[in-house]
């Protein structure tokens, strides 16, 4: 099992939409693609960035999971993710492998 990691740091003032957006949205249409089995969302305790942090985390199964996702689905769901928060967030993505 692999997990594709989102971790996000949302601006205070787009906190409370991103959220929504991201529980009714975005997240749905990450699944869609079929890429995911299953995903979750949990928030950074104690950061001291300005903000709210989370980490979002799609579980998958075979790395030919990920690159089909990355080939087909992320252009256009992270430019929509972009237009919609742009100058509102910092997110960086980690590739992660199960171990146990």
């Amino acid at each position: 099992m692999y997990i594709y990691n989102v971790t996000v740091n949302i601006s205070q003032e787009a906190h409370h939409e991103w959220l929504a957006w991201m529980q009714e949205k975005h997240i749905p249409d990450v699944m869609k693609t079929g890429c995911f089995v299953d995903n979750s969302m949990l928030k950074v305790l104690f950061v001291e960035d300005e903000g709210h942090t989370y980490s979002i985390q799609y579980r998958f199964l075979e790395m030919s999971d990920i690159e089909h996702y990355q080939k087909n689905f992320a252009p256009a769901l992270q430019a929509e993710y972009k237009e919609k928060f742009e100058g509102k967030y910092v997110a960086f993505r980690t590739l992660l492998e199960q171990i146990k």
